[in-house]
C-alpha cells in the first residue's frame, strides 16, 4: 500500500489541519517510510511466541485503599461566597 496526495489531503481534512504542498510532499513520505516498516515487522516469524499482554512480567504492588483528607470542609467552605449544609450553592442551571 502506498500513499499518495490525495490520502493526505483526506486524512488531513479528517484530523482539521491544514497542510501547504511542502507539508503534503514531507507527510507522504513520513506516511510512505511508516507502512514500510510495518511490511517488514509483517515478514518476522512469530509463530512460536506466544502474545504478550504488557512488557512487564512483574505482577503489580497493590496498596491499601484508605481514605484520607488533608483538609477540613470548614476550611474549604471558607472560600465559597455562599454555602449551606456543609455544601457550596450555586445558582440553578435546570430550568
Amino acid at each position: 500500500m502506498s500513499i499518495d496526495n490525495k490520502t493526505v489531503r483526506k486524512v488531513s481534512k479528517l484530523a482539521k489541519i491544514r497542510i501547504n504542498e511542502q507539508e503534503e510532499k514531507k507527510l507522504i513520505e513520513e506516511l510512505n517510510n511508516i507502512l514500510g516498516w510495518v511490511d517488514e515487522l509483517k515478514k518476522v516469524d512469530t509463530e512460536k511466541i506466544e502474545p504478550m499482554l504488557s512488557v512487564f512480567n512483574e505482577s503489580m504492588v497493590m496498596r491499601r485503599d484508605e481514605v484520607f483528607s488533608e483538609t477540613s470542609d470548614e476550611l474549604v467552605l471558607k472560600n465559597a461566597p455562599e454555602s449551606k449544609s456543609g455544601f457550596f450553592v450555586v445558582p440553578k442551571v435546570v430550568e
